[in-house]
């Protein structure tokens, strides 16, 4: 792994460049020349548990059943020895395949399944109900040929993923395990989630239910083929363990891919997928800086980055944004929308100053109600939601009570400052307000006397034309 490298110079170079295909392809040739046999998945009696030809599980690193009517099924255990991690990866069960899944579930001792795809997309069935369809107990499936039964406990919706337990049972032992399933819903074929952040939520609640440590079995984790999605979240995932053991700099992305892919073909699947991977690395990072450092050390990692996701908790870090422009009624008289802000008024200034210096300043004039400055009962300020706000980051640990307190008042001392800045921005803001007030109404005042002595003198004349015409 070379060291000194900097992901986040490398991603902007990457990007403004728009090598992401090309690189993309680059690692995909690389790692074409390291490949290794698959010769159990071309046997014809294997042929049909595959879901798709072209992906095909590595012999050498192949998840071999131990009991049932084959001991193929098409995964791969991957490893990444510096991250001490490792993941089955499989395909979506097929319909024939469901007993070979919870069989290997049960032989690898595995505490999760971590699902990155619909059962159904683009009116395509990408992965078979490996689970029962309510729950209960009337509903247990059985799989004789396996010698297991798997049972719906529980279930918990959490948006943009499902969490279920089911129950799997030796039918010969009567030995039950509870294996959790994180079922991702918003995570599009062949696409990227649209935001890092909700992405690495995800993550951390996984890791928060302790199924990726090295005391337990290894995690299977699926999308449809089981390299593209599932390859991202590998990636990340050990990408950020690399940087939390030997520092932000320490890790290769191209490296630890090239490493996995020595594991199971194909890891990653687009060039979207790969520049998805680096964001939420350098995401990811950013949060572990920010757990690490002191305020003035962090930075903006991103600038491009969606903000429809779950939020991370270096949005809290700074001030509150300004009330948003009211664009609907900042208009010029002929319609057309503004497009410059309004003039700065100096407190010393005054009204007439400010209309000979102003030029045509009714562009500028704001209608419609000034932002409302929030209330201490909106500043939710509370012990629960600071925690919140620190645990969005997937390395960060339980506060003390010490910590708490001294947190919860540094909190409340900013949001008191930041409530102050607001307020001094309203009133700024009204003062602009009047003055511009104030000087449409004098235009008004000096514009009416000169159109009615125009009118005036316009009559005259043409009183004097028809009187001497006529």
């Amino acid at each position: 792994m070379s060291s000194g490298n900097n992901i986040e110079s490398e991603f902007s170079k990457l990007n403004s460049k728009n090598e992401w295909s090309a690189i993309f392809q680059k690692i995909r040739s690389e790692c074409i020349k390291n490949s290794s046999p698959y010769t159990e998945a071309l046997k014809p009696q294997n042929k049909n548990l595959n879901r798709y030809r072209d992906v095909s599980p590595y012999d050498h690193s192949r998840i071999v059943l131990k009991r049932g009517t084959t001991d193929y099924i098409n995964a791969n255990l991957i490893k990444v020895e510096k991250a001490n991690r490792q993941y089955i990866l499989t395909q979506g069960p097929l319909c024939n395949t469901v007993s070979h899944f919870w069989l290997m579930v049960w032989e690898q001792h595995s505490k999760a399944v971590l699902m990155l795809n619909k059962l159904v997309e683009k009116k395509q069935e990408k992965c078979y109900q490996y689970w029962p369809s309510k729950v209960g107990p009337d509903y247990i499936m059985t799989m004789e040929d396996v010698g297991l039964t798997l049972e719906y406990v529980e279930h918990q919706d959490h948006s943009y993923y499902l969490q279920r337990v089911l129950r799997l049972t030796d039918i010969n032992t009567k030995e039950s395990r509870d294996i959790l399933q994180f079922h991702y819903t918003t995570w599009p074929d062949f696409g990227v989630p649209s935001s890092p952040t909700a992405f690495l939520e995800f993550l951390r609640k996984v890791r928060d239910a302790g199924v990726l440590e090295p005391t337990v079995g290894p995690a299977v984790v699926h999308c449809s083929a089981g390299i593209g999605r599932s390859g991202t979240f590998c990636l990340v995932d050990s990408c950020l363990v690399l940087m939390e053991k030997f520092g932000l700099n320490s890790v290769d992305v191209k490296d630890i891919l090239c490493e996995m892919r020595s594991y199971r073909m194909g890891l990653i699947q687009t060039p979207e997928q790969l520049r998805f991977s680096y964001q939420a690395i350098i995401e990811g990072a950013k949060q572990l800086l920010n757990q690490d450092s002191s305020p003035t050390e962090n930075h903006k990692i991103m600038d491009n980055e969606p903000e429809d996701g779950v939020a991370s908790d270096s949005d809290d870090d700074g001030p509150p944004p300004l009330p948003p422009p009211r664009l609907d009624s900042l208009k010029k008289q002929n319609g057309t929308p503004l497009d410059r802000p309004l003039p700065n008024i100096p407190k010393s200034t005054s009204l007439n100053e400010f209309i000979y210096e102003s030029g045509d300043s009714d562009e500028y004039i704001p209608t419609g109600p000034l932002p409302v400055v929030p209330g201490d009962e909106e500043e939710g300020s509370s012990e629960d939601e600071l925690e919140d706000l620190r645990s969005d980051s997937p390395f960060s640990e339980p506060l003390s009570p010490s910590e708490s307190l001294s947190a919860s008042e540094l909190r409340h001392r900013k949001r008191v400052e930041q409530k102050e800045k607001l307020e001094a921005q309203v009133r700024d803001m009204k003062r602009r307000q009047q003055a511009n007030e104030q000087w449409t109404q004098l235009k008004r005042s000096l514009y009416k006397p000169l159109f009615i002595a125009g009118a005036i003198v316009l009559g005259g004349g043409l009183i004097s034309y028809f009187y001497f015409k006529n």
